[in-house]
């Protein structure tokens, strides 16, 4: 076992965390059961970059239950959780990664996990998958596979897919229904907004909101902006999409005209400079930015800070900018995922839905190695309906079931 962390001796404060995710975690506890006696990565080394907070910690202790040899790394310099990283290396992982590290030592961190030689890969914005095609191209034919988490990493995956560059069967876990229908909208809409709130200690009733995108994620942030009692404009470059939040009840248009309203900023739509130079120079005197995208450059931070006359820290994970105007902006977690740099992530329940949709897809790969034809692959209809029939068993739930009459009329 090897690892690189910030310090072990906070173990115990990870373990209590992971703790606390286990016991609100269901699904997850019933694979880690499962797993453990039908070990399915029994002799297979699992790579996983993904946040690294307590319930990202708890997978990698169900895949390490089902007999994986697991190489852990976090995905944001900003979301790792210095003491759960500390709790998964007592428990015998593999693990590098500390939080606030510099570009040179994430990018070694997951350099270390990939020089393991993985047969499984489970990524996160898709940082292991594009090192592994560009630096590690010999181990390649080692990987029978892999999961990606979220939808900027799936964007990346089929632009190499479309290139004729990926070399290896990927599963887009977004893409599956108990995925991104929980996670991406009930999942984010909350944790983006305890982001929010924890760190700026501010009323969001009668605020203006504007929310950057109108995909799951989006639709979440606006979801959760208006039942705090904010009034919510939508900016889009989808016209489908906008037409939806428009019946949604929100007010669609353009950024720059969003810019001159907006009290609260956030961008959730997987692109680079959805605010820009143009944008923060008609914006009011105290407006809060932040972004729930995977990566930080959908607010243009190197504009913000060029165009800034003085800048200076005014609470812990705040950061003020003054323009040349004289209005002062505020700029959350340096423009890193608001929820996950400023806060805790997606609820555990949720969470329990999402890896427990990684940890079967994982699995569907191992137990169909050499035999998928595709390199892009849905989450199987089984293993999504598997995990939905659990999570309803779990909530005390019970649904109808069609008659043999009704599903021959249906099929008529």
């Amino acid at each position: 076992m090897s690892s690189e962390i910030r310090d072990i001796s906070l173990a115990a404060s990870g373990e209590k965390k992971i703790e606390w995710v286990k016991r609100n975690c269901d699904l997850l506890r019933m694979l880690e059961e499962e797993f453990s006696k039908t070990k399915p990565f029994e002799g297979k080394k699992i790579a996983l970059s993904v946040h690294l907070e307590a319930k990202t910690a708890y997978l990698c202790k169900v895949l390490a239950a089902g007999g994986a040899k697991m190489y852990v790394t976090g995905s944001n310099p900003l979301s790792t959780q210095d003491d759960v990283a500390a709790a998964l290396v007592a428990a015998g992982l593999n693990v590098y990664a500390w939080y606030n590290a510099t570009a040179q030592e994430y990018e070694a961190h997951i350099r270390r996990v990939l020089e393991a030689g993985p047969n499984i890969i489970i990524d996160d914005g898709g940082d292991l998958v594009h090192m592994m095609h560009t630096e590690f191209t010999a181990l390649i034919p080692d990987v029978i596979g892999g999961c990606e988490e979220t939808t900027t990493g799936i964007i990346r995956l089929e632009a190499m897919n479309k290139a004729g560059k990926l070399k290896f069967p990927m599963v887009r876990v977004n893409n599956a229904d108990c995925k991104h229908l929980f996670d991406n909208r009930y999942g984010t809409g909350q944790s983006v907004w305890d982001g929010i709130n924890r760190t700026t200690n501010l009323i969001v009733a009668g605020k203006n909101v504007v929310v950057a995108g109108y995909g799951w994620c989006g639709k979440g942030v606006a979801m959760r902006a208006k039942g705090l009692g904010a009034k919510v404009f939508v900016t889009e470059v989808d016209p489908i999409k906008a037409i939806e939040a428009v019946m949604d009840g929100f007010e669609v248009l353009p950024m720059l005209e969003a810019a001159r309203l907006g009290d609260f900023f956030v961008t959730v739509t997987g692109c680079d400079k959805v605010i820009d130079e143009e944008d923060f120079a008609v914006m009011k005197d105290g407006a809060i930015l932040c972004n729930a995208g995977h990566f930080d450059c959908e607010i243009d931070m190197a504009a913000l800070r060029k165009i800034a006359v003085e800048s200076k820290e005014m609470r812990n994970n705040i950061m003020g900018y003054k323009l040349p105007g004289g209005q002062w902006i505020f700029v959350l977690a340096e423009g890193r995922l608001v929820n996950l740099a400023a806060g805790d992530g997606h609820p555990a329940e949720i969470m329990d839905m999402s890896f427990a949709i990684q940890a079967l897809s994982a699995k569907y790969l191992v137990e169909n190695a050499g035999k998928l034809e595709t390199m892009l692959i849905d989450v199987p209809l089984e293993v999504d309906q598997d995990v939905a029939v659990r999570k309803l068993a779990f909530m005390g739930k019970e649904i109808d079931t069609l008659t043999e009459e009704q599903i021959a009329y249906l099929n008529s």
